[in-house]
This record gives structure tokens, sequence and C-alpha cells, in this order.
């Protein structure tokens, strides 16, 4: 069953004294794909500014806006409604597939290392294991099992710009951790893999029309035949609680609002969710 879902997403960044410009980027549309469908969006920009809306190379929508006069504040609101829905099962493919020349040159990008996805010995010789004893799609889904086993979800011991190398040595981190250290591990495994961002109902019941307080979140999704999309931080399945808004080969592609500005260190006004199920 589908689930009509309205979010609420606020960001942005305080200035110790007037920032003279700022240019920035903007990911909080969710968006339509596979079993998604955006049906309304809006985003609220402070100070005005008019963005341009275009698709990245990884075919996120992203909104783009300058701003132009001093200010001490920028905050950016996105709201939505999106419907969701259950997952499809997809069909599998072997690993005669997986090794072809066609299928590696199409997904090299998510097969390789990436700026927070590193390679390691370690993370290798898991692979190898993992690899000789299933399908290519056991494969991932044992891979995340294995993360989801290797990390403790613990808050505020890494930071946004943590490696997965840096999480498997902790052995503590977030959903991003997590999400970081399954690719290491699904694309060592000769698994193309990608990194998503988005939103996570809370609970599996929900009240309609009642808002409830919620993160942003991340999980992945690794090819074999189709893209299969699994959840490492908590083996949820990614299904109607979920919601898509940017994929890539990690964070550093989804970032929800990046940019650069002119003017004193800015500290962020944190950020605030809200989840609403309507149906």
């Amino acid at each position: 069953m589908s689930w009509r879902l309205a979010v609420r997403h606020r960001t942005g960044y305080q200035y110790g004294a007037p920032a003279r410009a700022s240019y920035n980027e903007v990911r909080m549309t969710p968006a339509t794909a596979g079993g998604q469908h955006l049906l309304t969006s809006r985003l609220d920009i402070r100070p005005d500014a008019r963005p341009l809306r275009y698709v990245d190379y990884w075919g996120t929508q992203v909104h783009a806006f300058d701003v132009h006069v001093p200010h001490t504040e920028l905050v950016v609101t996105a709201t939505s409604v999106v419907e969701t829905a259950p997952p499809v099962t997809p069909p599998e493919v072997g690993w005669d597939t997986l090794s072809s020349p066609e299928v590696r040159d199409r997904y090299a990008e998510l097969l390789a290392p990436s700026a927070y996805v590193l390679a390691e010995d370690e993370v290798d010789a898991v692979a190898r294991t993992l690899r000789a004893a299933g399908t290519p799609a056991g494969t991932g889904r044992a891979a995340v099992h294995w993360v989801n086993e290797t990390l403790d979800y613990i808050r505020g011991v890494t930071s946004v710009g943590t490696t997965s190398a840096e999480a498997r040595a902790l052995g503590q981190g977030v959903c991003q951790d997590f999400s970081h250290l399954a690719l290491a591990l699904l694309r060592s495994a000769g698994l193309p893999a990608r990194y998503v961002s988005g939103y996570l109902y809370p609970g599996q019941e929900a009240t309609l029309d009642e808002p409830v307080s919620a993160e942003s979140h991340a999980w992945v999704e690794f090819w074999a035949g189709t893209w299969i999309p699994l959840d490492p931080s908590n083996l949820s399945e990614v299904a109607e609680r979920h919601v898509l808004v940017a994929r890539g080969r990690d964070y550093a592609d989804v970032r929800p609002l990046a940019g650069i500005y002119s003017g004193p260190a800015a500290q962020s006004l944190g950020v605030n969710v809200e989840l609403t199920r309507l149906r």
C-alpha cells in the first residue's frame, strides 16, 4: 500500500557579521523515481533569491541561487508532498553479467573508491569471502548485514567528513557512516553501488495528519540486474517510510545545502525535518 507524505525540511547558516555574498546549491526536493512520485514542492529562501533549477549528473534535482545583499542568516525551507510505494521483487543476474566489460564500463564510477568511500585490505578480504559464498544479490544483502553488525549506531562520534575507513576503525557512526562502509564493501565485491539520501518516517505505524519530528537519512543501492535498495543502519525494508531525494557516489554528491560565501565564519542553524502522513 502506498503512503502519501508531506515533508518540511528547514536548514541554514548564521553569520557573526553580515556576509557580503553567497553562492549555493540545494538538494532537498524528493525525486520521482521507481515507485515514488513527487506531487508538489516549494522552496523558500531567506533572504529572497530566485533559484535556477537543473538536474545534476546523478539525476538529482538541484536549485542553485546567489545572494548579493549583506545578510546575517541564510535559511532554506523545502516543503513537498510525495507518494511512496512498497518495493517490487527484482530479477537477479549472475557474476558473469557483473563481470562483463559492458557492465563494468557503464558503472565504472560506482565501482571505484570516492571521496568518503575508501579501499582497504580488511574490507577487500571480507568482500572476497562474501562473494565466494553467494549470488550477486545475496552477496549485496550479506554485505549490508555485515556492516550493520560491525558498526554501532552512536551519535556524535563522527562528522560529515568521516570516511568509510575511519568509521570502520571506530566501529561506530550514524547512517552516513553505515552507508559509506557498505559502499566500500559492495564495490570491493564487484557490485556497482551508490549513496542515497532522503528521509525516513520514524516508526512502523503512523497517525494520519499528525506531524512527527524526523531527520535526514542515508541508505544504499547496489546493482545486480536492477538497483536494489538496502538500509544498512537499521536493516529496515526500503519502502513506504523512505523518501528518496538524491543519489551519488557518496555524501559529497548529495549535500542538502552546499555553497561558498564571502564573510565571517558561519555557524549552522541546525536542521529541522518534519514528516506528516497524509494517507
